[in-house]
């Protein structure tokens, strides 16, 4: 739930000096390749008028991302306005010569992108373009595959709205950042008192709903795995954040939230919310810690891109040599600086947890504000247990105190090793990450929290920041691609 539906339209455009049956068969072989999903317009555009008229037709069926598809070397007044004027992505893509007739079947596509891109840029106008945006049919349904992740993030950022309950806590003015950026994005933004969220709890205290979500925390963490006082608890707080996201979302169609969960949620509320922000976010909501709004809107592109649950973590510690020679040294080809562990108190979701999680309580949270000594009560709400092992793209999109939006991936993986601690935790691998822990991390001014995806999406992640207009993607950089930064004498 939470995230877009892509209807993709496919669009062929022709220069009204080659054929323009050219362009429409190969059309029809690009959507043949693609199979269902992919709307065939009728139109063909070689003029304005074409454009507009295709532009009438893939609204009419409600497509929500296009494909602008050029068969031979394409009108590139006409094929630029529909990126133009269409609201929402637009991916262009030119036809290869492949079936070798060069005289009546050559279409020049591959010269008429040049014309494109130019006449994209004059006219300030944002579009997909592949790596290398000409093939076969085949090839181009492949293409426009790889495109959809793209889109699906694109149009739930500009339909999206972040809900914030409170001020950061002291200390953690590292996930405070400008909201203009988010504008910039076309992000909305509402932010709220946690008083707000307090009178809406209360007011779910007795919700006829309650009684079904709190037998769906039991059958989700089996027996012995959770504490049945706080079942209620925790359910009158998902219902109310699900309600205040159904009401609060105004004119935008998704939402994520950034809340305040401590020192004050949990002697208030009587429990920790992590757990709870677990279940959101395997519902495709994000919850992001801390009111980390960036956090938030990272998180919520890495689930659009993976349409699969996604987590915020601390780029916490480093792995204890001992450790590393006991259970990694001889295994894996990492060395000690590649490795940290990522952890936070307990807000990934269990289905990307090892089998062994529990809801528990926060250790440090307990030592700050429970008297000393003392058996665990309102510090109880965290899912606890190692992170399951996969592969991982660490990331994060961030505005920094100068206003500018920059950006980060890194593809990884969570080894299957025990990290003996505590938290929601595991063991990252990154290749070469000391380099970019200091080079990027450190050298850009990132905050400790880094978003989650559970796979390898650096691919996709680098064209949505892209398209989103971000200048600065920073990636961790092999030994042989020194960081401007990084002095010499040491690599």
């Amino acid at each position: 739930m939470n995230i877009p539906e892509i209807k993709l339209g496919l669009i062929a455009v022709s220069r009204d000096c080659f054929p323009k049956e050219l362009s429409k068969a190969r059309r029809s072989a690009v959507a043949k390749a693609y199979g269902a999903g992919l709307y065939e317009c009728p139109v063909t555009v070689e003029r304005e008028t074409d454009a507009l008229a295709a532009l009438e037709d893939v609204k009419r069926v409600g497509c929500n991302a296009l494909v602008v598809f050029l068969g031979n070397f394409g009108p590139e007044t006409a094929e630029t306005l529909i990126a133009q004027k269409f609201d929402g992505p637009v991916m262009y893509v030119a036809a290869a010569e492949g079936d070798g007739d060069l005289f009546g079947g050559r279409g020049d596509a591959y010269c008429g992108m040049l014309n494109c891109s130019y006449n994209l840029g004059m006219r300030r106008t944002k579009a997909y373009i592949p790596s290398y945006p000409v093939g076969t049919a085949k090839e181009a349904a492949k293409m426009i595959r790889e495109f959809l992740p793209v889109a699906r993030a694109i149009v739930g950022v500009k339909k999206l709205k972040i809900i914030t309950f409170g001020p950061r806590p002291q200390d953690f003015f590292a996930c405070n950042a400008p909201i203009q950026g988010l504008y910039e994005l076309g992000v909305e933004v509402e932010e709220n008192s946690e008083l707000d969220l307090l009178i809406e709890y209360q007011k779910h205290e007795k919700d006829e709903r309650l009684p079904q979500i709190m037998k769906e925390m039991a059958d989700e963490m089996g027996e012995g795995k959770y504490y049945p006082d706080l079942c209620q608890k925790m359910a009158q707080l998902e219902l109310t954040l699900l309600d205040w996201a159904k009401e609060h979302k105004g004119a935008r169609e998704y939402v994520a939230f950034a809340d305040k969960c401590w020192p004050a949620f949990p002697e208030t509320f009587g429990f920790e919310p992590c757990y709870v922000n677990s279940r959101l976010a395997a519902k495709g909501i994000p919850v992001a810690c801390e009111v980390d709004i960036y956090g938030a809107l990272s998180e919520y592109i890495g689930a659009c891109v993976s349409e699969d649950a996604v987590t915020l973590l601390d780029i916490n510690n480093s792995v204890p040599a001992a450790l590393y020679q006991e259970d990694i040294a001889g295994k894996w080809e990492y060395g000690l600086t590649d490795l940290f562990m990522g952890f936070h108190c307990g807000n990934t979701p269990s289905c990307k947890m090892c089998g062994d999680r529990a809801i528990k309580y926060q250790l440090i949270q307990h030592r700050l504000l429970e008297p000393a000594d003392s058996e665990p009560d309102f510090t109880r709400g965290t899912l606890e247990g190692d992170i399951a092992a996969s592969d991982i793209t660490f990331f994060r999109l961030q505005c920094d105190s100068e206003g500018i939006l920059r950006s980060y991936i890194a593809q990884g993986e969570v080894l299957p090793v025990s990290t003996r601690s505590f938290g929601g935790i595991g063991i990252f691998a990154i290749p070469e990450m000391g380099r970019f822990y200091r080079h990027v991390l450190i050298q850009k001014r990132y905050p400790h929290h880094g978003a989650v995806a559970f796979g390898h999406y650096g691919k996709a992640l680098y064209e949505v920041f892209r398209y989103l207009g971000i200048r600065d993607i920073a990636y961790n950089q092999p030994k042989n691609l020194p960081y401007g930064t990084e002095n010499p004498w040491e690599v």
